[in-house]
């Protein structure tokens, strides 16, 4: 479907302005070239733009650190520690505030190792690699579990989401070429 024939923007359905309170009217404002909210009242305009996922793919002594959620979307399904980003904090100190709050463990943040942009999803999920000094962790509230993991033992088929399995190739791939560089494209 081309923008023109869209009845409204992408992203979730908004009714009323943020600023002012009034109604809003879907418009292609002047100097744009796609439809947005805009206010009737103020004229603000609305535009919803992706959300940061911030993650990493931390390693202690060869293994993995993977947690197996507790939450929706994906309950029960593995994935690399990893969550939205917060008003105030760094890409890499998201991505260990993350680590800390879903597997209590203390990470050394590295370099950027993939960013996917899921297109589905309104979202771009960034992963950095990181170093675990100390194989300490537990489940912190949103996961079930934590374990390290051999490479051999990742259970593919039991991740939450594609854009781990990514990461987690990236890594893998990267780490046996000898060579690090930052992957990037799309997701489902």
């Amino acid at each position: 479907m081309t923008d023109s024939a869209r009845q409204r923007p992408l992203g979730r359905r908004q009714q009323f302005c943020s600023q002012c309170g009034h109604g809003l009217r879907v418009e292609i404002p002047a100097g744009d070239y796609q439809l947005r909210y805009t206010c009737n009242a103020c004229a603000t305009v609305h535009y919803e733009n992706p959300k940061l996922v911030v993650g990493c793919v931390p390693v202690h002594e060869g293994r993995i650190l993977l947690c197996k959620r507790a939450i929706e979307p994906r309950l029960g399904f593995w994935t690399l520690p990893a969550g939205f980003m917060e008003l105030g904090e760094s890409m890499s100190q998201g991505a260990a505030r993350e680590t800390l709050e879903e597997a209590c463990a203390e990470v050394v943040i590295e370099d950027l190792l993939a960013s996917v942009n899921v297109l589905s999803a309104g979202q771009v999920h960034v992963f950095f690699r990181a170093a675990l000094p100390e194989p300490l962790f537990a489940a912190g509230a949103e996961s079930l579990e934590v374990r390290l993991v051999a490479p051999k033992d990742i259970p593919w088929g039991e991740l939450a989401f594609t854009s781990n399995r990514i990461a987690l190739e990236q890594y893998l791939l990267q780490r046996s070429a000898g060579r690090h560089f930052v992957w990037t494209g799309n997701s489902i």
